[in-house]
């Protein structure tokens, strides 16, 4: 038995989980499984889910767990994705807060959504981009994530915003962004099917002057035709055919 409950320990991702049908690949069967757990070397999370008695696993291992041993699609986004990269206009108070993506097809599973992790998962299952362009792997102690590239994890930034975001954060993090690809920019643009985003990121991208914006390529970027609302009472850029927050509008 510890010949085998050692060769898991060297297989599992550091502060992952393990599934049933995971262990049962590496030749531990369902009645060995429920062994460990009372001999103590494993404890049950939840239905199929287990960890190592010794460990918590966090958000960020249970997330890599999920597509290492489930095939699972997901990718850490929006501001979550920019911290990752380096880029971060808040200070963390409390729980920090992981922005997660999913396709609308490919929704995370209940064990992931409700057990409690060190950090508050918020997924958000949209298909407005595909998923094809924009996604990156990142190494983080020791696990390898999906992680939205900069251009892309600004993009859902203003996908959420203002519900979730302030218009005026999500500038902030703009005004950090200068070295975005413009390449990438140019396709996510094509891909996107959010009028609001694709206006909203092109007068983010103007108004921060950055030589990159100046490479874009938008023959093939659709914007819509008609007014987009922003903010209740705010000022109305012609070019874009947007309605922004007076403080952002202002802001030099």
């Amino acid at each position: 038995m510890s010949t085998k409950i050692n060769s898991i320990i060297k297989s599992a991702l550091p502060l992952g989980v393990m599934s049933t049908s995971w262990l049962e690949k590496h030749g531990i069967s369902r009645a060995e499984q429920g062994k460990y757990v009372k001999s103590g070397w494993l404890t049950r999370m939840t239905t199929g889910i287990y960890r190592f008695s010794n460990e918590e696993p966090t958000l960020f291992g249970a997330l890599a767990s999920y597509e290492k041993q489930m095939n699972g699609v997901y990718r850490i986004g929006a501001s979550s994705a920019l911290a990752l990269h380096g880029v971060s206009h808040y200070i963390a108070i409390g729980k920090p807060v992981c922005h997660v993506f999913t396709p609308q097809n490919h929704r995370l599973p209940t064990w992931l959504t409700s057990l409690e992790w060190d950090r508050t998962l918020k997924e958000f299952s949209t298909n407005v981009f595909d998923g094809s362009i924009g996604v990156t792997q990142i190494e983080h102690e020791g696990l390898t994530l999906q992680v939205s590239s900069p251009e892309l994890a600004i993009m859902e930034c203003m996908l959420l915003a203002p519900e979730y975001y302030n218009l005026m954060d999500v500038y902030y993090l703009m005004e950090m962004l200068t070295a975005l690809r413009a390449g990438v920019v140019t396709k996510l643009l094509e891909q996107c099917s959010s009028f609001k985003v694709k206006r909203l990121f092109l007068y983010m991208a103007d108004k921060s002057k950055y030589t990159w914006f100046n490479r874009l390529d938008l023959t093939n970027v659709t914007l819509g035709s008609g007014p987009r609302s922003l903010a209740k009472g705010g000022v109305k850029d012609s070019k874009y055919n947007l309605i922004v927050p007076r403080e952002l509008a202002e802001y030099e």
